[in-house]
């Protein structure tokens, strides 16, 4: 139920700030969003899947918080990753 290495390395070259960075709040909400999405999709068909779908809240709750500290540090930033994400807020 996880990205593939490929997708991930490709997340992390689409929202990194400088060459060597992985971990940047940016790249861990692009990160955190994909995995969203494809859990999100996951119980479109297995809705009874309650256990997942507990991990699926503290995904959101963790990018919620990322997001909150992007905003704060970065107001532009903030809005040009939403935006490129397609989160609604």
């Amino acid at each position: 139920m996880s990205i593939t290495k490929e997708h991930k390395t490709e997340l992390i070259g689409t929202y990194r700030n400088h060459e060597t960075d992985t971990g940047s709040p940016e790249v861990q909400v692009a990160i955190l969003s994909k995995r969203i999405a494809h859990l999100t999709e996951h119980f479109r068909s297995h809705k009874k899947d309650h256990h997942s779908r507990r991990g699926l809240l503290k995904m959101v709750a963790r990018r919620r918080k990322l997001l909150d500290y992007v905003k704060s540090k970065d107001d532009a930033g903030y809005r040009k990753l939403i935006g490129e994400l397609g989160i609604r807020r």
